[in-house]
């Protein structure tokens, strides 16, 4: 059953918005703490071999220098199963930028001067960063990001291409990409009585809290991490990464002092993750009526060689269109890199962009609209499992988008619109994200004395809005005013919560403390009177009875106007549109900010982002803002998001949908499509630089 109140889709304003403007809202680096110790990483400068001795002599000899922190001194881990953090640990270097030590001062600025005094001496080996799909040693990996299958196969794909009436067989690349939220991460570790406190820039205070617990042998129950707000993660804060690490370390070395350390720019380009780049190999095969025979999506990307991190590329694939016959594959090449990890819309945002430029490719070559190339090959039912869809409206939204952007007027003849020294195109493509749920989310609800109800869950606003959806949530639940709740989240003091991830949050969040409100109403009445020694129940997310035998997925149309300069090849998006099915919105205003966010980044992948690795030395040279281009305001015309009403009683018992990754989901493919209706030109690989145009 779904809760339905006036407070849920209602627009409301941010409730930590002013808090926020005047700069009073705290951010990992900003907690006020006693005498801190600033902590500078030092970062290997070859990409593989090893130490063979670090001179700290100079440094130390700076003022302010508290210590140097090297494989020498550090503290032994309880577990180095996990190579990523397990940093300081050997003389071993297995990528350029990997931490080798860390410069403790009193101030940042003497940290930061005396790392560049630290003299450490190397035995280099020969290394491998070369990414390309024709290497004789690709992976298979046991299985992809998310728990799913490496490989999947129905029916005779070859057999159905060899006799289709059309045949698409194309290679479309996406490039890595690097996280860049707008906070860098952050961290400020204290140790005091063999207990350690974490105020860091996480998407989740627990699983911090468990991974540290795990690495350094503690119980998790002292280890207490503070994250009332984080500024974008986006992925890269998921889990924890090095510097969380490298931060705790340096605690111990001068605890009762905390110890601060905040990523530059430059070097979360090393230590937080990225986006693998993929190069997807399409095949399509259809009748001449345009329905298609068969899918097959093979898929090579990167991964580290000490830590395995495989994309889910093809995974959307899986159940976007109907086909008898279909294949899906990833390998994977090992390399001495980073690790590569989670970024907005894992899986779907790069593997969409494959498979939107091929569908729109197939619709011209079956003579066909593009939009009604998509509706002619909707499936009945998920094409992989054959489960019915809990609600499926892609239709609804390619109709809705293609009445809201006059689609209908369009001519498909490419080059057929000119606007002075501007070829001027359109384009569609689709958005689908999973409708994934955590388990483990408790909340907790006091009713007071006072007539207000706090609410407590460990959960984590990382700008999207949660602390204003979880307290409609809760009112709306409650059936009480907002100004009647008190929230408290970001803490690993309060009940459990799982990571802001996978578009999961608001939707394991909610359900807890729906669950933890109806409780409440079972003791507690709304019309009887709060007793003086209060109520206090605790709740948690329930299990979704509909697992395992419903298709749970968002679904979107993204329509563009692009326009290519006949001179300079220049490349401007004057005009985006997204229509979602996310069922049932928790906050109009916010929810919408989330969408248009993503499309926005979606735009930059499309047209920016490109992460450009240097084979001599092993790294991203353009690893700030003046060489790895993300959009500035300039560069945005009129994005509009909107979505259709969506009744899906299935998904929880909010009946929503996460909308923090569908955004991105479609939007580089709508630009690509877009710019080949512009131009006649297809551009298969990201960035669409200007380059492209200029024959």
């Amino acid at each position: 059953m779904t809760v339905a109140t006036p407070l849920i889709g209602a627009p409301i304003d941010r409730i930590e918005g002013a808090e926020k403007v005047r700069g009073a809202a705290l951010y990992a680096a900003e907690h006020p703490v006693d005498q801190p110790v600033y902590v500078f990483p030092l970062q290997s400068q070859i990409a593989l071999g090893r130490i063979t001795g670090i001179d700290t002599t100079e440094a130390m000899a700076e003022q302010g220098v508290v210590g140097v922190l090297t494989h020498e001194n550090a503290p032994r881990l309880a577990s180095t199963q996990d190579a990523e953090l397990a940093i300081l640990q050997s003389p071993e270097v297995a990528f350029r930028g990997q931490f080798i030590g860390g410069v403790l001062a009193e101030t940042a600025e003497a940290a930061r001067r005396a790392a560049s005094l630290v003299r450490p001496s190397y035995e280099p080996r020969e290394h491998d960063v070369s990414f390309h799909a024709a290497r004789a040693d690709l992976v298979k990996p046991d299985e992809v990001n998310g728990g799913f299958q490496t490989d999947t196969t129905d029916g005779d794909v070859d057999g159905a291409l060899a006799s289709a009436a059309v045949v698409l067989d194309a290679t479309y690349t996406t490039p890595q990409e690097h996280n860049n939220p707008l906070e860098p991460h952050a961290t400020i570790a204290i140790w005091s009585d063999n207990e350690l406190t974490l105020y860091d820039s996480t998407q989740g205070v627990h699983w911090v809290r468990d991974s540290i617990a795990a690495l350094f042998g503690m119980e998790p129950q002292r280890i207490h991490v503070v994250c009332p707000h984080t500024g974008g993660g986006f992925g890269s804060k998921g889990l924890p990464h090095a510097h969380v690490v490298l931060a705790a370390m340096a605690a111990q070395l001068v605890a009762p002092r905390p110890a601060k350390l905040v990523l530059t720019r430059q070097q979360m380009f090393s230590v937080v993750g990225y986006r693998t780049g993929t190069i997807q190999r399409i095949r399509m095969g259809s009748e001449a009526s345009g329905r298609l025979t068969a899918i097959s999506h093979d898929v090579v990307e990167q991964t580290s060689r000490i830590k395995e991190f495989a994309e889910q590329t093809a995974v959307p694939t899986r159940v976007m269109y109907a086909a008898p016959n279909r294949r899906t594959t990833h390998r994977l090449v090992e390399l001495d890199v980073p690790v590569p990890s989670w970024m907005r819309a894992p899986g779907e945002a790069p593997g969409m962009f494959g498979l939107e430029v091929a569908m729109d490719e197939m619709a011209i070559a079956c003579g066909l609209d593009p939009v009604e190339f998509r509706i002619r090959n909707e499936p009945e039912t998920d094409p992989e499992t054959g489960r019915p869809f809990s609600s499926r409206n892609l239709v609804a939204c390619l109709r809705e988008g293609a009445q809201r952007f006059g689609w209908a007027e369009r001519d498909p003849a490419p080059r057929a619109h000119r606007d002075g020294p501007w070829l001027v195109g359109t384009g569609v493509a689709a958005s689908t994200y999973p409708v994934y749920s955590m388990p483990g989310s408790r909340a907790t609800i006091q009713a007071r004395p006072d007539g207000r109800y706090r609410v407590l869950i460990g959960a984590a606003d990382i700008g999207t809005g949660a602390w204003t959806a979880l307290t409609q949530i809760a009112a709306d639940a409650l059936d009480v005013e907002m100004s009647e709740v008190v929230l408290s989240i970001g803490d690993t003091d309060l009940p459990y919560a799982s990571g802001a991830g996978g578009s999961t949050g608001i939707l394991c969040w909610g359900s807890a403390i729906v669950d933890a409100a109806r409780r409440l109403r079972a003791e507690l009445p709304n019309s009887s009177p709060i007793p003086d020694e209060g109520v206090e129940v605790t709740g948690a997310i329930p299990d979704n009875p509909y697992a395992g035998q419903m298709s749970m997925h968002s679904f979107g149309a993204q329509f563009a106007e692009v326009r290519v300069h006949t001179s300079t090849g220049e490349v401007r998006v004057p005009r985006l549109l997204g229509i979602f099915a996310v069922g049932r919105m928790i906050n109009a205003k916010t929810g919408r900010s989330q969408l248009i966010g993503g499309m926005t980044m979606g735009l930059s992948m499309a047209l920016h982002e490109h992460s450009v690795v240097d084979p001599r030395f092993g790294h991203v040279v353009n690893h700030d803002f003046a060489g790895y281009h993300i959009p500035a305001n300039a560069d945005i015309g009129s994005i509009e998001a909107d979505w259709i009403d969506e009744h899906d009683p299935y998904v929880n018992p909010m009946g929503a949908k996460g909308i923090g990754e569908l955004g991105i989901v479609g939007t580089a493919a709508v630009i690509a499509n877009a710019a080949h209706h512009a131009t006649g030109i297809r551009v298969r690989d990201l960035p669409i630089t200007l380059d492209r145009f200029l024959t």
